[in-house]
């Protein structure tokens, strides 16, 4: 197993990154199966591995770096 899953909660992870994703494209009306949606979800990851850690983080990292 990675050092990062003995150190972090896969499920708490998942929902950080999977809310904020879908709370983004809701309020931008952006399709979940889109390439745009696919784009944020990229950004948030990275955004995530950089340590952003919770979904407002996220959100608040997304709108800094200006996601589309």
């Amino acid at each position: 197993m990675s050092e990062y899953a003995t150190q972090h909660s896969i499920p708490e992870d998942y929902d950080a990154l999977s809310g904020a994703l879908f709370a983004w494209c809701a309020e931008r009306s952006i399709l979940l199966r889109s390439q745009e949606a696919l784009n944020v979800a990229s950004a948030a990851i990275d955004l995530f591995l950089a340590g952003h850690r919770t979904q407002d983080q996220l959100l608040g990292a997304l709108v800094a770096h200006e996601i589309n």
